[in-house]
């Protein structure tokens, strides 16, 4: 019983490989000048899909692997939280998205080469849909020395709070992803530690000059959603000018800003003459005369459907306004008015609404002071009402029975809305 062993030390018993597998596993290592992808069997393409090493550079793997297990993985190595289901169940629109908005995100002015973000367009322009933008960085400022500390000390603190910092630049970038459809953006820095600045949390003008060009050339956007960033009424105007007549616009987002009657002037403009669906103007500063231009815009307009006015200045004279617009207004399905200085005139006005407007099917009144009286003229309109579904009326002073009587009329509404074929009920 003689057994002759191999010279060769790695040599080896086990079976000697697939010859399609060795193909596979060169074809691997050579990715960059094979890209012979399309000409695999299914099965073949799974294993690449697998087994494919995540160090391949994304110069080949971007237009040659499509989406599946390989785009899960690099998403897996990066994120710890990945739910593909927010990305149309496209991991590799995923990882592009997550990966562009890294860049930008950690994007400093004047130390970043613009080309580190420009260099991605090619590779990813066909997969972004969306941007999600958390935070932009300033500039890196140079410490300063102690006479310049001193003069800074003695400067009135209106100089401090004038922003001077200026963040990336999204006019390089927009008009090249040809499937953009929405940005969110929101001018903050995440982890300033103690290094705050003022400036760090609100536009430049100089931002906002740049981003409403942006805007302006980029053709495919459905949504804009700009939050958080201390937007005025200048920057609002100059933002809104920048989108007249934009061909997809149907969402305007402008929340949680400082927009007051002049802004609300130009976004009533807007309204005539786009084709916006869906306008949130939550906790800014408008007030009756900015109500009263947007009103005006609405007696008009024939496409927006969700209107909040919520956490804003508007009183009474502002919210009769829009309620007598919403008379000839055919498309409005929802209004919010919650967080106002609405009160007993409103209600009456809303009546009215109520009882000769069938479109609207949710009002948000929420911690206003419509009062007992405006309650019982609620409750009254309700009586005669088919159309809404949810009339939102906590801490608004009304008398419980009456928020009783309508919290029932919104039950019956609700039944009789599933109960006809084709409806639902939002």
């Amino acid at each position: 019983m003689r057994r002759i062993i191999a010279e060769d030390p790695d040599w080896s018993l086990a079976q000697v490989p697939c010859l399609s597998k060795l193909c596979l596993q060169t074809i691997m290592k050579n990715i960059g000048v094979l890209p012979i992808y399309d000409q695999l069997s299914p099965a073949e393409q799974k294993f690449l899909q697998e087994k494919l090493p995540l160090t391949a550079p994304l110069t080949v793997t971007a237009n040659l692997i499509p989406d599946g297990v390989y785009w899960q993985r690099r998403c897996n190595e990066l994120w710890d939280l990945c739910d593909v289901l927010d990305y149309g169940k496209s991991w590799k629109r995923m990882f592009f998205e997550r990966y562009l908005e890294g860049l930008i995100e950690l994007f400093i002015p004047g130390a970043s080469e613009p080309h580190s973000v420009l260099a991605m367009v090619p590779l990813c322009k066909n997969y972004v849909q969306r941007l999600n933008i958390t935070q932009l960085l300033p500039p890196i400022r140079e410490a300063r020395r102690e006479e310049e500390e001193e003069r800074f000390e003695l400067n009135s603190p209106e100089d401090d709070d004038k922003p001077t910092l200026d963040r990336f630049n999204f006019s390089i970038l927009l008009e090249k992803l040809v499937r953009l459809e929405e940005v969110h953006l929101k001018y903050t820095v995440k982890q300033c530690g103690m290094n705050f600045e003022r400036g760090m949390f609100e536009m430049t003008q100089s931002d906002c000059e740049t981003l409403a060009q942006a805007l302006k050339s980029c053709k495919t956007l459905k949504v804009v959603h700009l939050y958080l960033s201390v937007v005025d009424d200048g920057q609002c105007r100059l933002l809104v000018k920048n989108l007249l007549d934009h061909p997809s616009l149907t969402t305007l987002d402008f929340s949680f800003n400082v927009i007051s009657d002049r802004g609300a002037r130009a976004i009533g403009k807007l309204l005539t003459c786009s084709k916006l669906q869906i306008l949130n103007l939550y906790s800014n500063i408008i007030s009756n005369h900015g109500a009263k231009a947007i009103a005006h815009a609405l007696s008009t307009n024939s496409t927006l459907e969700h209107l909040s006015l919520g956490g804003n200045c508007v009183g009474d004279e502002g919210g009769q306004y829009l309620a007598n617009a919403l008379l000839k207004n055919t498309c409005l399905k929802t209004l919010d008015l919650s967080g106002n200085d609405v009160a007993e005139q409103t209600a009456w006005a809303i009546s009215n609404l109520l009882i000769h407007n069938t479109t609207l099917t949710t009002i948000k009144l929420v911690n206003t002071k419509l009062g007992v009286d405006g309650g019982k003229a609620l409750r009254e309109a309700m009586s005669k009402n088919t159309s809404v579904m949810e009339l939102d009326i906590m801490l608004t002073g009304m008398e419980e029975k009456d928020v009783d009587f309508i919290d029932k009329v919104l039950w019956a509404n609700r039944d009789r809305a599933r109960q006809q074929p084709g409806d639902s009920v939002e």
